[in-house]
Order: structure tokens, then C-alpha cells, then sequence
């Protein structure tokens, strides 16, 4: 875990220019931050189909818990103030979760893991940083506390000399992210699920 981990930093809403208090969140906020992401992503076309509706609510939140533990120790957990909005990404070359972390992942999906597996999404080059998730309360959002987190999360990034890759089914977001520099290198249809747009936004130009 990074020894900057629970420093605070302020990211400026760039239509009101107030600062929005961000932190590097702590192992003590997982709870809520998963719980933030589950209800930000309730409607989310992508976990709507690959987990069961049994129990749907409960098992998004333990699936974001398992990824928000991995993103800590591999990669970057910015979370707001008031833990109501979240932003994780991976570092390149990031290792895969424990084994006890993935059988519990294969649990939580369970009648649903044939299909999550089958679906076939165009390979994340190895040497790009990866926005794994980002997401805000349904009562935090309209503040500028998304484009924050990705602000600070890219400039996190661009510091890194790296390159930056996502993927969303959610196509309201595709402009979201082009604002930020992304642009869409694939669109990939599954299977009698949603359609996944893979982005990339290149490595920042180092300035001499």
C-alpha cells in the first residue's frame, strides 16, 4: 500500500471552480465504497447481465468489495470525502487477485460464470494503466465528483509517463470519457448481453 494512502488532495469542479475534497482511500473504507459503487452501478448493463438477479444487490456490493481490496494493494483507490464517489485503476502489469479472492468471485457469479467466461473482449495491452471502476452516489451526482476522481486518477497516470484503458457498457459515458482524452477502439456485442465499448487514452506527450 502506498505511504500516500489517506492524503488529503482537492480536485477543482471545473464549472464552479470549488474544490472537491478527494483522498487515497484506506483498507477502513472499503465497506462504504463498496457500498457506494453497488448502488452507482444497480442499473449497470454490464453487472445487470453477468450476476444473478438472486440476491443481485448483496453480491454486486461483495464483488465490488473484492476488487476495491485488490485495486489497494495493485493500483490507485481515490475515493471523495464523504466516501460518495469512488475511482479505482490497476497499474500495468497488475497480478490477478488471490485465489481466495477469485473463488469468491466464481461464487458470486455463480449461474452466470459460463457466460462471463465465454464472453470474449478485445486483450487490455499489458503496459496501460486500467480505470476499473468509477462511480458516484445517485445523491452525490450532478457535483463535479466524477469528473474529479477522473481528473485526479489521470493525472495520476499521465505522472506515470502511461498510457490508460476502460471498458463501458454504458453508452452515456463514451462521451464522458472522450472529453478526458479517450477514444473508442473497439465495440464488442455479447452474446445476448450488453455491447462493451473498449476505450484507450494514450500516454500524455512528456513535456521536455
Amino acid at each position: 500500500m502506498s505511504a500516500a494512502a489517506g492524503r488529503a488532495l482537492d480536485e477543482v469542479d471545473y464549472r464552479t471552480g470549488v474544490p472537491i475534497p478527494l483522498r487515497d482511500a484506506l483498507p477502513a473504507d472499503v465497506p462504504a465504497a463498496a457500498g457506494t459503487l453497488a448502488t452507482a452501478f444497480d442499473d449497470y448493463p454490464w453487472t445487470r447481465w453477468s450476476i444473478p438477479e438472486d440476491h443481485y444487490a448483496e453480491r454486486l456490493e461483495e464483488l465490488q468489495s473484492i476488487y476495491l481490496e485488490h485495486a489497494l494493494t495493485s493500483g490507485i483507490v481515490l475515493v471523495s470525502e464523504r466516501l460518495d464517489g469512488v475511482a479505482a485503476l490497476l497499474r500495468p502489469h497488475s497480478p490477478a487477485p488471490a485465489d481466495a479472492a477469485q473463488a469468491r468471485v466464481v461464487h458470486l457469479l455463480g449461474e452466470r460464470l459460463d457466460a462471463f467466461l465465454a464472453a470474449e473482449l478485445p486483450p487490455r495491452p499489458p503496459e496501460a494503466w486500467e480505470l476499473a471502476t468509477l462511480g458516484v452516489h445517485p445523491s452525490a451526482r450532478g457535483q463535479g465528483i466524477g469528473s474529479a476522481l477522473l481528473v485526479e486518477g489521470l493525472r495520476r497516470v499521465d505522472a506515470a509517463g502511461g498510457s490508460c484503458v476502460l471498458e463501458t457498457s454504458d453508452p452515456r459515458n463514451v462521451e464522458l470519457y472522450s472529453r478526458h482524452g479517450f477514444t473508442v477502439t473497439a465495440t464488442t456485442q455479447i452474446p445476448d448481453g450488453p455491447v462493451v465499448h473498449s476505450m484507450l487514452r494514450a500516454a500524455a506527450a512528456r513535456k521536455l
